[in-house]
């Protein structure tokens, strides 16, 4: 069920052509997470319970790399934004 979610998802063929207004997305917003809801009803409830604890673990034991990643994207960030900005306001001046 999951699988064909996913390829329901990422296909251009959709049940309502994209390029009708409103209902090309309406279509996308309702089947995506009403299959996503079935999909999860689908899994047994030990599976389930089992993958939580497992993301719980991985989460708490992951926060001090995840904290470097976001700091070291944050300053890539503001050192491309200021590069650009340096960039625009030496073409104006």
């Amino acid at each position: 069920m999951a699988a064909i979610v996913v390829a329901y998802a990422l296909s251009p063929i959709d049940l309502i052509p994209d390029f009708i207004p409103v209902l090309g997305y309406l279509d996308d917003f309702i089947l995506i997470p009403m299959g996503v809801a079935i999909a999860l009803k689908l899994i047994p409830a030990e599976i389930m319970e089992e993958c939580r604890k497992e993301a719980e673990t991985k989460l708490e034991s992951d926060i001090p790399e995840a904290k470097a990643a976001g700091v070291i994207i944050v300053v890539l960030w503001i050192l491309i934004l200021g590069f650009i900005g340096y960039r625009i306001l030496k073409i104006i001046i």
